[in-house]
């Protein structure tokens, strides 16, 4: 059985520079951002729990989410976030459990998630890494990515679980600041959880 990697970091830490590098080594990685907007897309219970809850509006004709649409319902009202996670994190999950069994084959693969610890997902994961980024880089890093302003970008920030409790929850942290080379970094984490493989695998059981 694959020991399963989770892979969290705030905006702009460089998370998926990470899953990257850990693909680049051989080691499969869970993207559930693009994940979770596939399986809105196709999955029968998200389509069905969100029309009841936002009405059928929320996808268009030919069958494409109305993200628009959805993202007005969201924006503003964290009770309305809750009631859309609901549906659609628990599908995420059941994905992602299929996704591991298919490659229990692997000595390690991974689950990379911006809201792992908040969406319930770190009981997926054998051991949880966080990426960490001074915040003076992490919002350079978004407001150059997304052509977005400092203000969108801190609100963004702001709303997401603060970097000291993600660390708290975190098994092992990458820092990624520009200077830290990253790429020893990673070597040490699978080395680590490869000399580990035995002791982990019992310790979920």
């Amino acid at each position: 059985m694959a020991i399963k990697i989770g892979i969290t970091g705030g905006i702009g830490s460089g998370k998926s520079v990470v899953s990257r590098l850990l693909g680049i080594m051989g080691i499969p990685v869970y993207i559930s951002d693009i994940e979770a907007k596939r399986i809105t897309q196709t999955d029968p219970v998200i389509r069905r729990g969100l029309c009841d809850l936002v009405g059928q509006d929320v996808f268009l004709q030919g069958g494409e989410l109305n993200r628009s649409l959805l993202a007005s319902y969201m924006f503003g009202h964290q009770d309305h976030v809750r009631k859309v996670n609901e549906i659609i994190h628990p599908q995420v999950k059941e994905d992602f459990r299929q996704w591991a069994a298919r490659l229990k084959s692997e000595l390690l693969v991974g689950m990379e998630s911006a809201i792992l610890v908040e969406a319930g997902f770190k009981d997926e994961v054998d051991f949880l890494v966080m990426v960490y980024a001074p915040l003076e880089v992490r919002v350079e890093r978004a407001v150059k990515r997304d052509c977005s302003s400092r203000e969108l970008v801190m609100k963004r920030i702001e709303a997401q679980m603060s970097d000291e409790v993600k660390r708290s929850h975190a098994d092992f942290v990458i820092v990624n600041d520009d200077e830290t080379p990253l790429i020893p970094q990673v070597l040490e984490l699978i080395s680590l959880l490869s000399k580990n493989n035995h002791y982990l695998c019992s310790a979920k059981k």
